[in-house]
């Protein structure tokens, strides 16, 4: 038995450091988005081919969350994660050399430190903060993810799209050194064995029904924000706009708007009133896919339902992460696993969906299955509120 550490107080600077860290690992897998044009050029294949890079990462990024993420129920979290970076910065150095898929696959795999540092965050954080806490790390992953692609853009214009990834792999070392410094040691208690995780997640996943609508609404909307991920260069660097990479990448960066809504989510959970911030995200999301329809002739109303959608799904992504953690404080990497699993598994979904449906119907294509996703998020959402209902009455029945 491992015994717990008091929780110290999360300081500005560490939750900072934290943000940082978690867009860095996070947004190194969408690099290669507006950079798919002059990946292909350069070693020579199909756009089509480049693109598969897209899922490659994701799919990765799934694989690293089922695998890696829970072991912040196992080992003591501040090795973990600075460990976890450290093979991150590796990864993307490999995919800056040329060998373009295996990085893309390894810094994938091992970037799932940001999802230990998520619920380590929690952990961390003064009672009754938790949900903010989250919230403003996730602030900090969603920007790098937004930024990222700007920022691949610009660097792709002065020095070739490989670039991007040496700086990144430097910046990724200097903050992980930094992390070490500062995040203070975490020990899980009572941690299982390894294969033990593993059952524990099945049992989780059995006995919370909430983990499972909650993952879903989660995982579908943001599969349908992966689709846009996966088509924007398709369309901006096409007739009749025809963008360069690094405008397509600053178009890219109204989605910030969402990064910001994320301590805004964090704060509602804390309030009581996740119920009705869900609501509101899936109404951002619905009217943002509205919005992508007249995108597809016009670049404000493109950024429009950029900012919607990143918006919508960024409300229900926050709140659907805090709900979960409350179903069993003393799982949180466990649950994280699984939700976040699902989260991703739903981004390498969506952007295959969003690469099929472009070459079925072009944009329009893509805005249909957009407003299907949304659908289907509404529907598992109305069950959930049922769910929660049920919840509430048997805890009330318990409390008398």
């Amino acid at each position: 038995m491992t015994t717990a550490r008091p929780a110290p107080q999360l300081t500005r600077s560490v939750l900072f450091l934290m943000c940082l860290a978690t867009g860095l690992c996070a947004g190194g897998n969408y690099f290669n988005q507006p950079l798919l044009d002059e990946i292909s050029e350069a070693l020579g294949v199909s756009s089509s081919t480049a693109a598969t890079s897209v899922t490659v990462a994701q799919v990765a990024y799934a694989v690293g969350l089922v695998f890696l993420a829970p072991l912040g129920d196992l080992f003591e979290r501040r090795k973990l994660t600075v460990g976890l970076i450290g093979l991150t910065a590796a990864g993307q150095a490999i995919a800056g050399f040329g060998v373009f898929l295996i990085g893309v696959a390894v810094a994938g795999l091992f970037s799932v430190s940001a999802q230990v540092l998520v619920p380590y965050a929690s952990i961390l954080a003064a009672p009754g903060k938790g949900g903010r806490a989250v919230g403003t790390v996730m602030s900090g992953l969603l920007a790098g993810v937004l930024i990222a692609r700007a920022v691949a853009g610009i660097l792709s214009d002065i020095g070739g799209w490989t670039l991007i990834y040496h700086v990144a792999a430097v910046l990724m070392i200097l903050v992980g050194i930094g992390l070490w410094r500062v995040l203070p040691p975490s020990y899980p208690e009572d941690p299982p064995s390894y294969p033990g995780l593993f059952l524990s997640m099945g049992r989780l996943i059995l006995h919370h029904p909430r983990l499972r609508t909650r993952s879903l609404i989660s995982g579908i909307s943001f599969a349908s924000m992966s689709a846009i991920f996966a088509t924007t260069t398709l369309l901006l660097a096409d007739e009749p706009f025809g963008l360069s990479p690094t405008a397509i990448g600053l178009v890219g960066l109204t989605g910030l708007a969402g990064a910001l809504m994320a301590s805004v989510a964090g704060g509602m959970v804390d309030r009581g009133h996740g119920r009705r911030g869900t609501m509101l995200g899936l109404v951002a999301l619905a009217l943002g896919w509205g919005a992508f329809v007249l995108g597809g002739h016009s670049v404000l109303w493109f950024c429009v339902g950029m900012v919607l959608t990143d918006v919508g799904v960024q409300l229900v992504h926050i709140i659907s992460m805090n709900t979960v953690y409350t179903l069993d404080p003393q799982a949180r990497a466990r649950l994280n696993s699984v939700y976040m699993t699902m989260y991703f598994v739903g981004a390498a979904v969506g952007s295959a969906v969003g690469v099929w449906a472009w070459n079925a119907g072009h944009w329009v294509g893509v805005c249909v299955a957009g407003g299907v996703m949304t659908a289907l998020c509404v529907l598992i959402w109305v069950y959930d509120v049922v769910l929660e209902k049920r919840q509430l009455a048997q805890d009330a029945r318990l409390a008398h």
